[in-house]
Order: structure tokens, then C-alpha cells, then sequence
């Protein structure tokens, strides 16, 4: 039942990668429930808070799918390495204009495109990078050893991110972000060098470009990843499945206001209500062992994203502080099922040299849609009502999941044993 350890003992490189994700992940997770008070502090909006989101997409959108054509052309390792050091760097910049008294809405609202871009561009190299680090068998385990990267930052973050801004102020949390960024930094630069299509050997494993020392590399095309993947029905499915859950069913946007509106709280209440998704994530993580007998994957992932989305909308329906943190907790571990299943079907069934690309969409979708979501959220919470939005969505989540594996039914019989994308 517990997370299999066996990728961080196999692979020196693959654990220095995934304890300093772990580590970088914390500070992040801090910055955007503080960006996101901050926001709220200075408009005390709803759709102001939303908009943090939307200036984010756009980036996201572009620079993914364009980090993930260059992931497939340069040294990955590279990549990651220059992409990191932009965002430690625009956390030294939140940092600098906390402690100089410098709030305004405008500015917020670019620093968090510039990190968006970075973390488009950090992103697809970076995942790239682990089937290239591990065998194929162990890539279900690195999944959920992934999840618990990004589930147990966002669980410690927003809690310490609630506390220090509520005591210390938003300069803190910026401070202690930027400091926790440099061990990502390290990680990447202790990596080897990983050019696409290259299995170590000097040969071009895949034909997408010539190997290291082989000729000169074909520049990867953004086209030929979006055609690959209008072949591949099941691939496809694992996209559009996490959308309905990140666009309808997201109320991350709408916890400032829940806070203090139905529970009467404050920065820490809204910490803690961020929080929750991830706790549920993390214990979805730690007791992730049987997820690697699973082997028909598009079933699985249907069935969490459904979970999602009904934990969600009875979220919205509790009054009571303690009940809804724990359907929130519920939504946090469905979304690690889907996770890990989705995370492993793209990775074994891309070729290396298109990696990148495929890494790129997977970034605009997992990425992009939360805070496409927020958008969406902070835009019906203020023209009707939290309740609205948020009960609204989860329903809506559940429809659209239904509705598509209606029109896809393959996808319910995809089978890890032998996959067919």
C-alpha cells in the first residue's frame, strides 16, 4: 500500500531532481496563496483574485507548447537549469518590492506571467528528463513519487504561507521561496547532459534529430507534436479529462472570500482551505503502492475525475469549517489517481524525441487549467455566489466526464500491458 521507494534508490540523479522539485515546490506554493492575498488586500475582489490566473494563462499556453519544441531541440538539462534560475530570480524581485512597500495589483499581475513563462519553459524539460533517468517499470512509482513532490509542497506551503504573511508579512514569504529555489538549482546542475532522441550512447534512439556528435539536430516543430497527438485518441482523453476537472471544478480563487464570508476566518483559514486538496493528495501519494497492479488506466482516471468533481460540489454545500476541509482532502487524493495514471500514459506511450512536445501540451492542460479555472470561479462567485460557482462546477465536472467517455469508450478498456494511445 506504500509509496515503492524504488526509483530514489536506483537513481542518484533521479533523487537529487526529486528532492529538490520537493523542496523548490514548498516556496512556490507559499508565493501563490500570498500573491493571491495580496491581491485580495489591495482590491478585496473575488475577480481581481481570479485575474491572477488569466494573466498567467496566457504564458503558460504560449511558452508550454513552445518550451516543450525546444526541450526536443536543446539540452534538456540546460533548459531546466536557465529556466529555474529565472524563477528563483523573479522570486528576489516579489521579495524586493515587498520589503520596499511597493503593492500594486499591476505588478503582481506581471511578475506571475514572468513565472508562468519560466515555469512553461522549466516544466517540459524537466519531466522529460525521467524517462531517461528510470526503467520503464519504474515510471508508475516516479509518477507517485511526483505527486507527493508537488502535493506535499502545496500542503506545507499554503499552511506556512498563511502563518508567515498573517505574522511576518508578504516580504517573508517571498524571502524564503527565492532561498528555497536554489536547491532546484542544484539539482539541475548536478544532472548530465540530456539531449533529446540520445540514449547515452551517441545514437539517435528515436529519428527525430541527430544524436550527440552525430550531425546537426532537426529543430523539433510545435505542429509535429499536435499532429502526433491527433493520432492518439487515449492520449488525448487523459487532457481533456483533467480539464473538466482544473476549468469547472477549481475554487482555489474563491477560498479568500470562503474564508472570511462562511466561516468568519482569515489569511490562515484560507491557508488551510488551500491546504486541504494537497493533504488529501500527499495521503493519495504515501499509500500509492497499489496503484502499480492497476492496469487499466483510462478507467481509472474517469473514475477519479468523477470523485473529484462530486467531492467538490458537497464542499460547497457544508457550512461547517472541519467537514468541508475533509471533502477538499477527498477531491486532492482523486486527483493523484488521475495523476499518476495520466502522467504514465503519456510517458510510455511518447517516443523520447517527442517528449517535449507531448510535456509541453501536458503543461498548458495541468497547468493552464487551474488557472483558467480560477478565472472561470472568480467570475460566477462575483456575478452570483461562492455557491453558486463552486456546487456549479463539481456538478458540472461530472456531466462532462460522463459525456466524454460516452463518445470515447475505448479509453475506459486502455490497458497498461499493452498500451495502444
Amino acid at each position: 500500500m506504500l509509496a515503492d521507494l524504488t526509483p530514489l534508490r536506483t537513481s542518484a540523479d533521479y533523487r537529487r531532481l526529486w528532492i529538490g522539485n520537493t523542496v523548490s515546490w514548498v516556496g512556490q506554493a507559499m508565493t501563490a496563496l500570498a500573491v493571491s492575498l495580496q491581491v485580495y488586500d489591495i482590491t478585496g475582489s473575488s475577480f481581481s483574485v481570479g485575474l491572477v490566473g488569466l494573466f498567467s494563462l496566457v504564458p503558460l499556453v504560449v511558452f508550454g507548447l513552445y518550451g516543450g519544441a525546444i526541450a526536443d531541440t536543446v539540452d534538456r538539462r540546460k533548459l531546466g537549469l536557465y529556466s529555474a534560475a529565472g524563477l528563483c530570480a523573479l522570486s528576489f524581485v516579489l521579495a524586493a518590492a515587498a520589503f520596499a512597500d511597493f503593492h500594486h495589483v499591476w505588478f503582481l499581475y506581471g511578475v506571475v506571467a514572468l513565472q508562468a513563462t519560466c515555469g512553461a519553459l522549466n516544466s517540459p524539460a524537466r519531466t522529460a528528463m525521467v524517462p531517461r533517468l528510470l526503467p520503464p517499470e519504474q515510471l508508475p512509482a516516479a509518477n507517485a513519487l511526483n505527486s507527493l513532490t508537488t502535493t506535499s509542497g502545496t500542503t506545507v506551503g499554503p499552511m506556512l504561507g498563511g502563518v508567515i504573511v498573517g505574522l511576518w508579512g508578504y516580504q517573508a514569504a517571498y524571502a524564503i521561496d527565492a532561498v528555497t529555489f536554489t536547491a532546484a538549482l542544484y539539482a539541475m546542475w548536478r544532472l548530465p547532459s540530456m539531449l533529446p532522441g540520445d540514449d547515452g550512447s551517441g545514437t539517435d534512439t528515436k529519428g527525430d534529430g541527430a544524436a550527440a556528435g552525430g550531425g546537426k539536430r532537426r529543430r523539433a516543430s510545435v505542429v509535429d507534436g499536435l499532429r502526433f497527438l491527433a493520432t492518439r485518441p487515449n492520449l488525448r482523453m487523459t487532457f481533456f479529462t483533467d480539464m473538466c476537472a482544473m476549468v469547472l471544478a477549481h475554487p482555489r480563487a474563491l477560498f479568500p472570500a470562503v474564508a472570511v464570508v462562511w466561516y468568519g476566518g482569515d489569511a490562515k483559514t484560507a491557508g488551510l482551505l488551500a491546504a486541504a486538496p494537497a493533504v488529501g493528495a500527499l495521503l493519495g501519494g504515501v499509500f500509492s503502492g497499489w496503484l502499480g497492479r492497476v492496469h487499466h488506466h483510462g478507467f481509472a482516471i474517469a473514475l477519479s475525475v468523477a470523485g473529484w468533481g462530486t467531492a467538490v460540489a458537497v464542499f460547497g454545500l457544508t457550512r461547517d469549517l472541519w467537514l468541508g476541509v475533509v471533502f477538499l482532502a477527498l477531491a486532492g487524493a482523486a486527483d493523484t489517481v488521475s495523476m499518476v495514471f495520466r502522467s504514465t500514459m503519456l510517458q510510455a506511450a511518447t517516443p523520447d524525441a517527442m517528449r517535449g512536445r507531448l510535456q509541453g501540451v501536458f503543461i498548458v492542460v495541468v497547468a493552464g487549467g487551474p488557472r483558467l479555472g480560477d478565472f472561470l470561479a472568480g467570475t460566477v462567485g462575483d456575478l452570483a455566489s461562492p455557491r453558486v460557482a463552486i456546487v456549479g462546477g463539481g456538478v458540472a465536472c461530472v456531466v462532462a466526464v460522463g459525456l466524454l467517455v460516452l463518445r470515447w469508450r475505448a479509453f475506459l478498456r486502455y490497458d497498461a500491458r499493452d498500451p495502444q494511445a
